[in-house]
């Protein structure tokens, strides 16, 4: 078995733009960082014989991007009918009302603040712009406002940044809560065992070949987390930064503000438990 191979979740290695699945190709905006890994991944979704497409998460507003997805869309005999947002951060909602204006599309999302048209999303909503069909499940914890699209026909689920493909994701407190989280990753796993998802399409970092073995790893990252946070208070590190000191050490500290959210909802979950 190859390193790769072993990784939670599969990664699928090779170029992270292009077809993806049957239905879905990503157009990869030129955002990359420490927080955005290679970038943010702007999902093409479409029936192959229908001349509509569903574009997911428009990302940054970066006018070269958003024509690159409009001209992928083109060259594929498609024309952008609908917009949809898995949650309003910047790197993955900013370009989204220019998007709207270049492909004459209505926005849909959970926040209110963020929706173009008088129609937004709520749990158990089915998409089904160009005979395609998208189910909206609610994935709150990264942000209150998170949501992921079970694609069936692919077996896939499209989780902006609820799992990645690489790495795990920040619970962004306050806004992001743990316990939200947790069931989140529960809803996921009954989605790869209930309703045969098999693969992930995040909005950052590569596709995942295992849906079932990413949400297991990061149930289990989880758990880790809070133990060890739960064993560094004991120890008498009382704020979230000395927190994050004594349980991200091995952590690059470019990366510990982003922690730091993180432990900020741990504390507050094990507090809400009466664990410390």
């Amino acid at each position: 078995m190859s390193d790769a191979a072993a990784l939670p979740g599969q990664p699928r290695g090779g170029v992270l733009s292009g077809p993806a699945t049957t239905r879905t190709v990503n157009v990869l905006a030129p955002n990359a960082s420490a927080m955005t890994l290679d970038g943010t991944n702007t999902w093409i979704v479409a029936e192959p014989d229908s001349a509509l497409a569903v574009v997911i998460d428009p990302g940054p507003l970066d006018d070269a991007h958003l024509r690159a997805v409009v001209d992928t869309a083109e060259r594929a005999g498609k024309r952008v009918g609908l917009t949809l947002l898995t949650h309003g951060h910047p790197d993955h909602a900013e370009g989204a009302a220019r998007f709207a204006e270049l492909t004459r599309t209505k926005v849909r999302a959970l926040d209110v603040a963020l929706r173009l048209g008088d129609e937004g999303l709520t749990a158990g909503d089915v998409i089904t712009t160009g005979g395609l069909e998208l189910r909206v499940v609610p994935t709150p914890g990264h942000t209150a406002d998170s949501l992921s699209f079970h694609l069936p026909a692919d077996r896939a689920v499209l989780t902006g940044d609820t799992i990645l493909g690489r790495g795990t994701t920040v619970v962004a407190h306050p806004d992001g809560r743990l316990g939200d989280y947790l069931d989140t990753l529960r809803r996921l796993r009954s989605l790869t065992v209930d309703d045969g998802v098999r693969t992930v399409l995040p909005g950052h970092g590569p596709v995942l070949e295992d849906a079932q073995g990413a949400v297991e790893f990061y149930l289990a990252h989880r758990a880790h987390r809070l133990a060890q946070v739960e064993t560094a208070v004991e120890s008498g590190h009382r704020t979230p930064a000395e927190v994050v000191a004594a349980v991200y050490a091995d952590v690059d500290r470019s990366l510990w503000p982003a922690a730091e959210l993180s432990v900020r909802a741990q504390m507050e979950y094990l507090t809400e438990h009466g664990l410390i």
